[in-house]
Order: structure tokens, then sequence, then C-alpha cells
């Protein structure tokens, strides 16, 4: 196995993205690394699956969900509760509420390529 295959072995990713091929495509670069991955269209699955489960590692999250006023801030409160590290996912540039909120969260801008996406992650996870 070479190592990107095992970067992220053992470890469990809760990905958050309402555009279902971006969220594939962040589903298939993560399990690629070795990730087990549970993937949400919405704020309210994310929140089910993080009371659901086994912890989640790290989170991949979009900053706008279907619009501007639906987001990903609940999210983040729960995964914070938790002390579950996350990073954000967005097609915005510059700053904007979350990059303002959470100042050292790792923030990938869309598009991504698959070797940016897993170096984010693992920032985000080390960051912790």
């Amino acid at each position: 196995m070479a190592q990107s295959e095992t970067m992220l072995a053992g470890k469990r990713c809760l990905v958050l993205d309402d555009e279902l091929l971006i969220a594939v495509d962040i589903q298939q670069i993560l399990e690629a690394a070795g990730a087990s991955v549970v993937c949400v269209g919405s704020a309210e699955d994310a929140l089910a699956a993080l009371r659901s489960g086994p912890r989640f590692d790290i989170a991949v999250l979009d900053i706008v969900l279907g619009g501007a006023a639906n987001n990903s801030l609940r999210v983040v409160a729960a995964l914070a509760a938790q002390n579950t590290p996350f990073m954000f996912l967005t097609g915005m540039r510059g700053v904007d509420v979350h990059s303002a909120a959470f100042p050292k969260a790792v923030v990938v801008e869309k598009p991504y390529q698959p070797p940016l996406l897993i170096d984010a992650v693992m920032r985000a996870m080390a960051a912790r």
C-alpha cells in the first residue's frame, strides 16, 4: 500500500456538503487515503450523525449549505462540544463569517486537488 492510501487509516471522517457530486468526490478522496467516511448533505443530518454513532476524528464542512442563510455553524458548535477537529471547504473567496469566527480553522477553497485536501485534513487533526 502506498503512503497516501494509509494516511487516514483508522480515522472516521464526517463530510458535510449539500452538493452531492462534491460530497462524493471528497468521500472518495478520503477513503482512498484509508478513512471511514460518513457523508451528509444537511446540518440536521450532520447533527444526527454526531449523536448516533462513534465519535469522528475529523469533520470536513462546506460553509454555505443551500444558501447564505443556511450554514454549518450549528454543526461547528456540536463538534466543539465533542472536541472534534474540523475544517472548512468553501466556494467563496476571501474572508467570511466562519473564517472570522474561527481564525485557526483550516479553510480550503473549491476547487481543490486531492493532495491539498488530504494535507488540510491532516493539518486540522494535528491542530487539535
